[in-house]
């Protein structure tokens, strides 16, 4: 076997004091493709940012073609030979396609000049290796974000490194994209550049790697050949269980049937799909119950939520509500249908954090509070202070700016914006991640008492324990489908598991 072109071994790194990696090892060889694998907070974005130089390492060795190397830019990083495609993209949409392919690597002429026919011959040849037939001299940001990626792609190809590193790649890509994708990396594997591969679809990793390091709670805990797993092997190192205890379980015990009891039909949604990361989705919700939706990340749960919120637009399948066929092609248009939507990123698509407490908290009640274009501001105050003194939320005052809130009491004031609207369907994606156990407790609270008013709740969450405490139902994902539907009371964690892994080879 040839040495490796990159071996980390017993990286470490804490933020704050609390670790983010403990012990993250991981070893590619030249002219592979190798996966990194791992559940959210695993510390593969931690083990990423700190070989691109992003991050410095608390401690650990980077070895860099046999040689040890301490990179403290991404700018060295690349200047040795690795590049990144990040999957939120780093380019300029204003400058041309031509400029993004060549940006920071421009050739030059003989008097140290931008030589642009050069630069348009180098990105015709990229784009040429991928299929792309677009006019290079148009700004990026005139194409669709499937173009964007895959000149982002094309762009890191074009530096000729040694190792490129691809986050998500297929993200924003269809089925005919994904597989002009697969066949530049071949390309690419095939002239000796090594790729390290981050994707939580399953089947891309056992087409496409040779090799992947599976990370869990900031340490490697597997590294192994394709070749050599099987997925129900490599689920079970992402879970911290063995194989055998997952296949012992029986599927004899997934027959779980939908509860006949409850209130009337809030939501039934058939087939419904989104692309490849929604493929079919079969879910019915009534009124007073919570289901919990369950599944590896990447299994399709949060766009299943965004497909019902009308936030992603579907390419297939039926929503009824209330038993009526029901069009949501917005949020607006849910909103108006009585759902409500927490997601699971507070930062980017929940708090304001320039605004008030107040003014977050009310939000997407504005339009009942408003006449004429003006806000009733006594109502709106008596409301938020009903909802401080109801959720608990601790803030000196109203006015407070939310960012100077603490995570649990960020959270309470975005479930007190939904709850405000009085919605029929609650949909909480990650509803207490980062928050204390004690928020997390009043948190789960609040839900339980809502659904004892009626509300129908969809509950999305990594933590086991909180779908089998707290779901009546709980429907299993496993790329992008549903495979089962548990009830309570008789789930236990490793039949929860072994419905994820069902399916998966053994």
């Amino acid at each position: 076997m040839p040495d490796a072109l990159l071996q980390m071994t017993g990286i470490t790194k804490s933020f704050g004091g609390v670790p983010a990696l403990a012990d993250g090892t991981l070893s590619i060889l030249p002219g592979e493709v190798h996966a990194i694998v791992g559940q959210n907070g695993a510390g593969k974005s931690t083990l990423i940012t700190i070989l691109t130089g992003v991050y410095r390492r608390d401690g650990g060795t980077v070895r860099w073609q046999g040689r040890e190397v301490d990179l403290r830019s991404p700018r060295e990083a690349q200047a040795a030979g690795i590049a990144t495609i990040y999957q939120e993209l780093t380019l300029v949409p204003q400058r041309t396609v031509i400029e993004n392919i060549v940006l920071g690597y421009e050739p030059k002429t003989r008097l140290g000049m931008t030589d642009w026919r050069a630069a348009e011959a180098r990105t015709r040849a990229v784009l040429g290796r991928f299929g792309i037939d677009i006019d290079p001299h148009r700004p990026l940001g005139s194409y669709p974000t499937a173009i964007q990626q895959l000149v982002a792609i094309g762009r890191a190809a074009a530096m000729e490194a040694k190792l490129l590193i691809m986050d998500e790649p297929t993200s924003s890509l269809d089925e005919r994209e994904v597989q002009v994708l697969f066949g530049v990396i071949r390309q690419l594997k095939a002239q000796g550049t090594s790729i390290l591969y981050v994707s939580h679809f399953l089947d891309e990793i056992f087409e496409l790697c040779d090799g992947v390091t599976t990370l869990r709670d900031g340490r490697t805990v597997g590294a192994a050949r394709i070749a050599d797993l099987s997925r129900l092997d490599l689920i079970a190192a992402m879970l911290g269980r063995s194989a055998e205890d997952i296949r012992s379980v029986g599927m004899t015990e997934l027959s779980g049937q939908s509860r006949a009891e409850g209130g009337a039909v809030v939501l039934e949604a058939s087939g419904i799909a989104t692309g490849r990361r929604l493929r079919k989705l079969d879910l019915t919700l009534r009124a007073g119950e919570i289901v919990g939706l369950a599944g590896l990340l990447g299994s399709g749960r949060t766009e299943a939520a965004r497909a019902i919120f009308g936030m992603d637009r579907l390419t297939a399948g039926t929503v009824r509500l209330a038993d009526q066929p029901a069009a949501i092609t917005s949020p607006r248009a849910a909103i108006a249908a009585g759902m409500a939507f927490l997601s699971e990123d507070r930062k980017t698509e929940g708090i304001i954090p320039d605004l008030s407490v107040c003014e977050n908290l009310t939000l997407a009640l504005l339009p009942r509070l408003a006449r004429m274009g003006i806000v009733d501001q006594k109502r709106e105050r008596r409301i938020v202070e009903g909802f401080i003194a109801a959720l608990g939320i601790k803030a000196a005052h109203m006015d407070q700016p939310i960012r100077q809130l603490s995570g649990g009491n960020q959270q309470k004031v975005l479930l007190g914006r939904w709850l405000a609207i009085e919605p029929r369907l609650l949909i909480l994606d990650e509803p207490t991640r980062g928050v204390d156990v004690g928020a997390k407790r009043e948190i789960q609270a609040i839900i339980k008492a809502k659904v004892k008013e009626g509300c129908a709740v969809l509950l999305i969450s990594s933590e086991f324990e909180e779908l089998i405490e707290g779901a009546h139902d709980i429907v299993v994902m496993q790329e992008g489908r549903s495979v089962t539907r548990l009830s309570n009371p008789g789930v236990t964690e490793d039949r929860l598991i072994h419905a994820m892994a069902a399916g998966a080879p053994a």
